[in-house]
Parts: structure tokens; sequence; C-alpha cells
């Protein structure tokens, strides 16, 4: 059974236009874009229909330090199929050292090529 032709739309987030952007697709295959006042419009949409991707945010637990938790986000975006996964490797770590804002927490997180980083400094207890 084939799949119906289809239409999305998309809000842009690439620049402050916010352009509305229509997607046609048949059987799965983008077949018209429409909307888009930029080639950047154009590419946002294409990723999004092949590969959505989205920068992770969350938190890893601390022991040992002045706060409980330290914000950490992936430092280029990740895959929308890896963030199930990625979420239960953060639930598993731990900081027990200070850190930095901007600090890699882990290098080349799950092997995706993106680095996890704090987004806030964090000192000992005293």
């Amino acid at each position: 059974m084939t799949e119906p032709r289809l239409t999305k739309k998309f809000i842009c987030i690439e620049c402050p236009k916010g352009c509305e952007i229509t997607v046609t697709l048949d059987e799965g295959t983008i077949v018209e874009i429409t909307g888009n006042s930029c080639e950047k419009g154009e590419a946002y949409v294409r990723a999004e229909i092949t590969n959505p991707t989205r920068v992770l945010t969350s938190s890893v637990l601390a022991e040992g330090l002045e706060f409980k938790m330290i914000p950490v986000k992936t430092n280029k975006p990740i895959s929308k199929a890896k963030l199930i996964t990625a979420m239960r490797e953060i639930k598993q770590l731990r900081i027990h050292d200070p850190v930095h804002c901007g600090e890699v927490i882990q290098r080349d997180f799950l092997g995706l090529g993106v680095n996890l980083i704090a987004t806030r400094a964090c000192k000992k207890v005293e």
C-alpha cells in the first residue's frame, strides 16, 4: 500500500523571519517546498523531514558539590532518534569534581561526535 500525497507545515527557525513553509510529500519523497524566503528555510525543512536533530539539554547529578544538579547540553545537535538513549546515559552520569561553564563533561558523547558540556560552574562544598 502506498502512502498518499501529504502536506506538512513548518515554521522555520533558521532566521528571524519565521517563514511558514509547506512541504508536499509523495510516498515519503519531497516533491515541493513552498513559502521559504531563503535557502536556509529549504535546508531546514529537508533536514526536519529526513533526519531531524536537536541540541539536548539536561542535568547531571553532582556529588560533593555546591549544587545537586549541573545543567548540561550537547555542543551540537544530535538525531532526535538518539534523544532517549542519550537521556538514559545522562541519568547514569555523576560529577564529583568542580566544573566551569563550557567545560566538557564527556567527549564524543555516545560516539555521536558531540561533546556534553556544563552550562553552569559549580564548586566543591566547603
